[in-house]
């Protein structure tokens, strides 16, 4: 007897940064795109305190009360994110996540393969990825850049502030399955706390 799709395998990937920042993670079908919202938010650790919105098929989805009311009257209309399941989508098939109109994040989410689990998944899980995603408000994409460039150089005038700013280290190659997996397990937990700063080594680097 055939069994139905009961998860979804996905690759979300932040755009514009190289060497890519991503992660791969397999999730309930059942799951609407406020539930992957939430999972997009624990797989990058973001505060999810910004505006968000999906572009697909070149339609916008999100929290259509939130961002009508930030909306220009010429804004394409919005529709609601919790009408969009992940089982609505072909396998292949690829869309747009933003995050933070000011920095304005966007990522890339590929919907990898469609998956027959023994159990039904309750909650989400990520099962790979690649380095650290860009510190929360650095500023966009060009910022990084220049974050990049101050906290690899000791004589640069910025440094000592801009260290403190991040909590006194951060390392872009930085990525702990364990650790983003048990982000991702709790990514629907109303009362999550989200780190704010990267997790330090247990011999951090001398400064």
């Amino acid at each position: 007897m055939f069994k139905r799709a009961n998860a979804v395998q996905i690759r979300v990937s932040i755009d514009e940064i190289d060497p890519g920042v991503w992660r791969r993670l397999v999730l309930p079908t059942h799951w609407n795109l406020e539930h992957l919202h939430l999972g997009i938010q624990a797989a990058f650790n973001w505060w999810n305190y910004h505006l968000y919105e999906f572009r697909i098929g070149g339609l916008r989805y999100g929290d259509v009360e939130t961002l009508m009311e930030d909306a220009a009257d010429d804004d394409p209309r919005v529709f609601d994110q919790e009408e969009v399941r992940l089982l609505d989508f072909e396998q292949c098939s690829a869309f747009s996540y933003h995050y933070d109109f000011g920095d304005s994040w966007r990522h890339t989410v590929v919907v990898e393969e469609f998956l027959t689990i023994s159990a039904t998944p309750k909650h989400g899980t990520c099962v790979a990825g690649a380095r650290a995603r860009p510190p929360e408000d650095v500023g966009g994409v060009s910022r990084y850049e220049r974050f990049l460039e101050i906290i690899a150089d000791r004589e640069d005038p910025e440094y000592a502030e801009t260290i403190h700013w991040c909590g006194g280290y951060f390392d872009p190659e930085w990525f702990d399955l364990s650790v983003v997996d048990k982000d991702v397990r709790n990514a629907l937990r109303s009362n999550v706390k989200r780190r704010l700063y990267q997790p330090k080594p247990k011999t951090a680097p001398k400064k």
